[in-house]
């Protein structure tokens, strides 16, 4: 049997945080909970959770200054945050302050499972991110965001990065528009599909031979993409410098 997630409920209204224990609970997820900010971010540093769920608006130690301090901890630990408060300063407040995605109150159970799921996702992917990708004569570095065509930079939006990062980890897998959406720009954003296909046209034109006819990223119709013909590198170094001990691995 999979052991599911450890998830920690930090969350000052008692009703709330009943009803996200008993919905997480019947999910099979492991759960624990915090009513205020100080123990919750004591028991987030010493049990080391899977996923956080956080409440901004508490007594004392608010959401923000919580995840905050688990940043300057260097806890990678995913955050959610949970807010009755909807105003886009306040997104980028918690986002800046560390959060990984945003829920606005009142919610509905379905949505909390969809984001609690891909934040869990996400963050397995983490842990084994390829860290380069060889595409012909482009070489990307994912732990750098730098990629090269032969010797001379190459430059690549944070997004067109993601979407490669993405893609090499499904390596010759159909890679849904909305799994795009879910992972590199995250439910809170609403872009549509459209915008996955923009950004995939823009990212052609600069790691193809020949956009028209790609030969690296195929679309599956009715799908998304797929990544084809590339070669993932578990170290990259510049062009100039790789040697024979680090040359890639070619999964394809």
């Amino acid at each position: 049997m999979t052991v599911k997630a450890r998830i920690l409920i930090i969350e000052d209204e008692l009703h709330m945080r009943a009803a996200l224990e008993q919905c997480l609970a019947a999910e099979g997820y492991r759960v624990m909970t915090a009513s205020e900010g100080e123990t919750g971010l004591e028991r987030a540093l010493a049990e080391k959770p899977d996923l956080i769920l956080l409440d901004i608006m508490m007594p004392r130690l608010d959401g923000f200054t919580v995840c905050a301090e688990l940043r300057r901890h260097a806890n990678p630990v995913p955050v959610l945050m949970l807010t009755a408060k909807g105003q886009v300063g306040d997104r980028v407040r918690g986002l800046d302050a560390g959060a990984d995605d945003y829920l606005i109150k009142p919610f509905s159970t379905d949505e909390l499972l969809a984001r609690v799921r891909a934040l869990l996702r996400r963050s397995q992917r983490d842990s084994t991110m390829a860290s380069g990708l060889v595409l012909g004569t482009v070489r990307v570095d994912f732990v750098r965001q730098q990629a090269w065509r032969h010797a001379q930079s190459l430059y690549l939006t944070s997004k067109e990065f993601a979407m490669l990062r993405l893609l090499a980890e499904s390596l010759g897998e159909p890679v849904s528009r909305e799994r795009f959406l879910d992972a590199v720009w995250g439910y809170g954003a609403f872009p549509t599909t459209r915008t996955v296909d923009s950004h995939i046209a823009m990212l052609r034109a600069k790691i193809e031979p020949n956009p028209e006819q790609p030969t690296f990223i195929q679309t599956v119709h009715g799908v998304g993409y797929r990544l084809q013909a590339a070669t993932i590198t578990p170290e990259t170094s510049e062009p100039e410098g790789t040697s024979a001990a680090n040359k890639p691995v070619d999964l394809t």
